[in-house]
C-alpha cells in the first residue's frame, strides 16, 4: 500500500473496537483485560484528549496517537501506535507530524513525550531530543 492512501486526521471520537486492537498490538492491553462492553471509558479517552489523532486505510483505523495539554503552554505526546501490518511506512512519523502541527496552531510551545525503550531514534528523527538532566517519574502504586 501507499503511503499516500493513508489519511491521518484529528478526530473527536473512534471505534472502540479499533481503540483496543492497537493497543493490543502496542501490548498496552492484556488479553484478560476487561471486555470492550466495559471500555465506555475509550470515548472518554478520545474525546478529552487535548489532540487525538487517527490513521486509516479506507475505513480501518490502523493507527493512533494522542496528546494532553494544559491549552496555554505545554503538551505531551502518548500513545502512538500503528498496526504492525502497516509499520514502517511512515504512518507514525505522520501522525506524530500532525499532532506537533495541530499543537503548534494552538500556540503549545513546549512538547514532550516519553520514549518506549527502543524507540528514542525514531523520535529523534522527528526533532525530539533527550531533555538532559531530566528523569521521567511514575508515582508507585500500592497494592491494596
Amino acid at each position: 500500500m501507499n503511503p499516500d492512501e493513508i489519511e491521518i486526521k484529528v478526530i473527536a471520537s473512534a471505534d472502540r473496537q479499533a481503540v483496543k486492537n492497537l493497543y493490543q498490538q502496542a501490548g498496552w492491553w492484556e488479553e484478560n483485560d476487561e471486555s470492550l462492553d466495559g471500555c465506555a471509558w475509550i470515548d472518554t479517552l478520545v474525546s478529552q484528549s487535548f489532540c487525538f489523532v487517527g490513521a486509516f486505510s479506507g475505513d480501518e483505523m490502523i493507527g493512533m496517537g494522542r496528546a494532553v495539554s494544559d491549552s496555554i503552554s505545554d503538551a505531551y505526546i502518548q500513545d502512538v501506535v500503528v498496526l504492525k501490518k502497516f509499520r514502517g511506512r511512515g504512518i507514525g512519523a505522520a501522525i506524530i507530524q500532525k499532532i506537533i502541527c495541530y499543537l503548534k496552531t494552538r500556540r503549545i510551545g513546549w512538547i514532550g513525550l516519553i520514549a518506549e525503550p527502543g524507540t528514542q531514534a525514531f523520535y529523534q528523527r522527528l526533532g525530539f531530543a533527550l531533555l538532559e538532566g531530566y528523569a521521567p517519574m511514575l508515582l508507585k502504586r500500592k497494592k491494596d
